[in-house]
């Protein structure tokens, strides 16, 4: 197991060093599609920072994030090995790579100093029957996990003319829903965002399956065809809210947006929607 706790070292010191080529080739384009100065002055120096730091090898960004694994283990592989080896190799990149200290206890308020300590990292298995362990990491930004929202359908959400616009429990209800968290973060969360959504019938369903959508590629197609078809039209008119690259105006509010729909319960209609800021950082391992 030594040999997959120094992987998941280098696994972490990719993820915080490098962006994904699909994150980086759509900031390319919306620097190069953007017309508003500020916001392309903004995005070329997004880029810049990119290559800076995989060419020094130098964390993205000060905040290194709350890790989230998303692990699927082969069958007959102890999950609770599998999570002891993460959680080691968490505080072996804390030094090595390193990570900024994140965790922090939310009785005491000190800081465990490596990442590691009650459910951080945060770490999801499944078993499959294939014999190949794939460990899938993102590194959550502070700022970015603060401005997603959680909806219970039907409701009546704020305009900004002060006026309820009412949510009902089908397709335009999360459309609007989906527009009215973007709306509530405007630059706070560091745009050009990725937005993962959830529909389904509980809500600690909806929180986690959100999240994952952040895991998926750019120019991934959802195999639902209506699902694909809303995934490409929110992420237009997300583009044409006109919040822009970290909130100072243009076309690149966001470069996708991932959706999921699990099964749910008559009573309830949960959406919950995801943030990742414009360093979506995320990564695989497969051993």
């Amino acid at each position: 197991m030594l040999k997959l706790r120094d992987g998941i070292v280098e696994l972490y010191r990719k993820v915080a060093t490098s962006i994904p080529t699909d994150v980086e080739e759509a900031l390319k384009r919306a620097q190069a599609e953007e017309a508003e100065p500020l916001a392309r002055e903004s995005l070329d120096i997004i880029l810049k920072n990119i290559s800076l730091a995989r060419t020094t090898s130098r964390p993205l960004c000060q905040d290194t994030g709350f890790p989230v694994f998303f692990v699927k283990v082969p069958r007959g592989l102890s999950h609770q090995l599998i999570k002891d080896v993460i959680r080691d190799a968490t505080r072996l990149a804390t030094q090595k790579v390193p990570l900024r200290p994140n965790a922090v206890n939310s009785v005491t308020e000190k800081n465990t100093g490596d990442n590691v300590g009650e459910l951080f990292p945060l770490i999801y298995t499944e078993e499959i029957p294939e014999q190949t362990l794939t460990v899938d990491l993102m590194l959550k930004g502070g700022g970015s996990e603060n401005i997603g929202q959680l909806y219970k359908l039907p409701a009546v959400l704020e305009s900004g003319e002060g006026e309820g616009v009412p949510a009902e429990r089908d397709f335009e209800g999360v459309r609007k829903c989906v527009l009215d968290a973007v709306f509530k973060a405007q630059g706070r969360g560091c745009p050009p965002y990725t937005i993962g959504i959830a529909i389904g019938g509980a809500k600690d369903q909806v929180t986690a399956l959100s999240k994952r959508q952040l895991m998926r590629r750019l120019n991934d197609v959802h195999p639902d065809a209506a699902l694909s078809a809303f995934e490409t039209g929110i992420l237009r008119e997300v583009n044409a809210l006109g919040i822009g690259s970290l909130g100072f105006g243009g076309r690149a509010t966001a470069l996708g947006v991932k959706i999921a729909a699990a099964e749910r319960h008559p009573a309830s209609y949960f959406v919950d929607v995801s943030f990742a800021c414009w360093a979506n950082r995320r990564g695989r391992l497969v051993w």
